[in-house]
């Protein structure tokens, strides 16, 4: 606070006298992208930068090579979709110009009518990553999840076991820590409040920027379709879709950094004990606002986007002139994997590239720089001959800072691989490429980018473990509800076993879209200019409702609700069969292997000849103290002898049983 010093770090261990040390091995062997394809060296990792770090490391390693069997079957999926993609007869029927399926229009008075057929090349990458496959992979990530924490707590044992080795050091309560204990709940409730306000504020932001890209998707939608050029009318949808996505990814990214400032600061004004409840309280609200930020715009595109629209002549509306939007009439989940596309790819990309690389090395020049400007006095007495010692090169790389953000970014990563698995099978390869680069990229941050850490002792990853584990069990609960009412995978299922004459698929189409009379349309809502007939009676829509000439007409129909039943059933028979399985290679599969348990019981049993080795065993220690005792019995009787014989009396002989 004076002044008196800047920093204080261990120094990196580099090479003297043309000898090899830890941070040439561990740049040769870990920091360099040619051994990418090797296991990194995590015992080496362990000894140079202590065991939090050393676990972090070993944690990616596992969650990485996880991934490669991910990525295998998502790439299979993806690869089946199109190769099947011609045979499916869905899709064909949509761009099938002989059914002559028009549509209603997609906005009021300056949207016409449209052919279904002119959306083929959405129901064609729709199909992609929404067909039969797709169930049984969601269902397989299910229990992916459960291996992947049998193999991480595997690991984590085996490193434990070397923890088990350290002598454990007992540290004293700092004058702090006392000070601490002496606050009541009066002076920790201010912040406490500021805390949950904060939070409430952050939230509401959050929703707030997803409800404004909404509104900027209605908007755009509306005036885009006013353009007379037919081909710009025809890409308003992607063309909106596509910029609104982009706008999302920017504002998770400020936000990003904003929430993570924020975090740290209302945990302060909460004045933890301890620096370990510091670190959980400012993981959890960063956790907490990130990831909402993070997922909030693709939980509403799978979950809400259409479901609130309204049908022809009873739309919804916003500020009193602007439709709801509508998902396509194959369904929006060809939009999710745009939006978790985008999204995941953009955050890991300009992540990697920019806050991880280039901000660091500008905040590195400019320091410099700034050093360089302002100098010191001491500077200038000092011999400007004399070559810069370690500790000057160490003092201008990056301060650390920990591992919360490493941590944060990836455990963001996993929400999105697991959370929406079911509607974009290729999100572990993106994530499988990202964290083969990722691993060396921090490798090579970690030996020449920022000043050596100080070693943490640790037993375990810490809270994240718990975060993970929720995610899991989220991730089950997601995927179910995105293959029961995102994806098309119940209404065909529906439509093929109950209402089709024929067993097949053919007439999926036509079932699940409605009609509607154009003489129902409200004042001022139908088109004013169209290339149609103006004679046009009917027009379809995407719904599961009665025809106008029924009794009730524009109701639910029965199909609407064979097909809601089949979707809530779907998700309990999906969350019961993953949780069934889950436990099945849970009792199938130990979380300890036999061959760990096997080590453990050598590694004892050598502990044991060590300790006995170092020590005279306790039998002979008895020994010796029996042996002193008799010794000392013999002096006294010996003394009390020889009172007796200058009295004229001799001693008793006495036999001692011990010996």
């Amino acid at each position: 606070a004076k002044g008196v010093y800047n920093a204080a770090f261990p120094l990196h261990d580099v090479s003297l006298d043309h000898t090899v040390c830890c941070s040439d091995m561990l740049q040769e062997e870990w920091a360099n992208y040619g051994v990418f394809f090797k296991y990194q060296p995590v015992d080496l990792i362990r000894r140079y930068f202590g065991e939090q770090i050393g676990l972090y490391f070993a944690w990616l390693g596992v969650y990485t090579q996880l991934l490669i069997p991910a990525s295998v079957i998502g790439v299979i999926i993806f690869l089946y979709g199109f190769l099947t993609v011609d045979t499916n007869v869905p899709s064909q029927e949509m761009c099938d110009s002989m059914l002559n399926f028009t549509m209603c229009p997609l906005c009021d008075r300056v949207c016409d009518y449209w052919q279904l057929n002119s959306m083929c090349s959405t129901a064609r990458a729709s199909y992609l990553f929404d067909n039969t496959a797709t169930v049984a992979f969601s269902l397989w990530a299910a229990l992916w999840e459960r291996e992947r924490e049998r193999l991480y707590r595997k690991i984590l044992l085996a490193i434990v076991l070397l923890l088990l080795l350290i002598i454990k050091i007992i540290m004293a309560v700092s004058i702090f820590q006392l000070l601490l204990e002496s606050l009541t709940w009066r002076d920790r409730l201010p912040g406490y409040c500021i805390n949950i306000s904060s939070i409430l504020l952050m939230v509401v932001v959050t929703f707030s920027a997803v409800l404004g890209v909404i509104l900027y998707r209605i908007c755009v939608f509306a005036v885009m379709s006013m353009n007379p050029d037919h081909e710009a009318k025809a890409n308003v949808r992607v063309t909106v879709t596509t910029t609104a996505v982009i706008i999302n990814l920017l504002i998770v990214l400020v936000l990003d950094e904003i929430y993570g400032a924020i975090a740290t600061w209302i945990t302060e004004l909460e004045i933890p004990k301890t620096e370990a409840a510091f670190e959980e309280h400012v993981i959890l609200k960063a956790f907490l606002l990130k990831s909402m930020n993070a997922f909030a715009p693709v939980f509403y595109v799978a979950f809400f986007k259409g479901r609130f629209a309204g049908r022809p002549g009873d739309y919804v509306y916003v500020f009193k002139d602007f439709r709801m939007e509508e998902c396509a009439p194959s369904g929006c989940l060809i939009e999710v994997c745009i939006q978790l596309g985008i999204i995941m790819l953009g955050k890991q990309l300009i992540q990697n590239n920019v806050f991880e690389i280039a901000i660091p090395k500008l905040k590195k020049m400019y320091r410099e720089y700034k050093e360089e400007k302002q100098g010191d006095q001491e500077e200038e007495a000092e011999d400007p001959n004399r070559e810069p010692q370690r500790w000057d090169l160490d003092y201008s790389l990056e301060p650390y800072e920990g591992l919360s953000p490493e941590y944060m970014e990836m455990v963001i990563q996993y929400g999105f691989v697991t959370l929406f698995v079911a509607s974009f099978p290729l999100a572990p390869v993106f994530a499988l490429l990202n964290n083969v680069i990722e691993i060396r990229l921090d490798a090579a941050k970690f030996v020449t980018e920022i000043r050596r850490p100080d070693a943490v002792r640790a037993k375990e990853i810490g809270i994240w473990y718990n975060i993970l584990s929720g995610i899991s069990k989220f991730a089950v609960i997601t995927n179910a509800f995105v293959i029961s009412f995102t994806s098309e995978f119940i209404p065909r299922l529906v439509y093929q076993y109950l209402y089709s004459e024929t067993g097949t698929m053919h007439g999926f189409t036509s079932h699940t879209l409605a009609y509607f009379n154009t003489s129902n349309f409200k004042p001022d809502t139908a088109p004013s200019e169209t290339q149609f007939d103006r004679d046009l009676r009917i027009c379809r829509y995407k719904d599961y409702r009665d025809p106008p000439w029924s009794p009730q007409s524009y109701q639910l129909s029965k199909q609407y609700w064979s097909v809601l039943a089949a979707r809530l059933a779907f998700v309990i028979f999906f969350q019961n069969l993953a949780m069934f399985l889950s436990m099945l290679v849970a009792w199938l599969i130990p979380n300890v292997p036999q061959s760990l348990k096997e080590q453990v019981k050598r590694e004892k049993a050598a502990l044991m000849e060590l300790l006995l080795a170092q020590e005279p065993p306790p039998l002979t220690v008895a020994l010796n103290a029996n042996e002193e005792e008799r010794g000392g019995m013999r002096r006294r009787e010996a003394g009390r002898g020889g009172e007796a014989g200058r009295g004229g009396k001799q001693p008793a002989e006495v036999s001692d049983p011990a010996i």
